[in-house]
């Protein structure tokens, strides 16, 4: 998520508790609060399951490399050494 979409818009609450000058527009004001944290939680819940799901198939795939009987040759780590025989 960017951090832009994560930012709340004062000025944007700060103009709607003014406007909420009785009891039905305080409770619009509250229902719209409670969807937008819904839809933010939401959103990050989305973001995770994606990091997620991209972790596990960079594991897959890595995974597969390295299985000798998948015919591709196994990676080495980082700073492993060549041995010239």
């Amino acid at each position: 998520m960017r951090s832009e979409e994560t930012e709340f818009d004062y000025d944007r609450y700060r103009q709607l508790l003014a406007d909420a000058v009785d009891e039905k527009k305080r409770l619009a004001l509250i229902e719209i609060l409670i969807e937008e944290r819904a839809r933010d939680r939401l959103a990050a819940q989305r973001a995770s399951d994606r990091a997620g799901m991209t972790a596990r198939t960079i594991a897959n795939v890595l995974g597969s490399a390295a299985n000798p009987r998948s015919g591709s040759v196994p990676l080495r780590p980082v700073g492993a050494q060549l041995q010239i025989r």
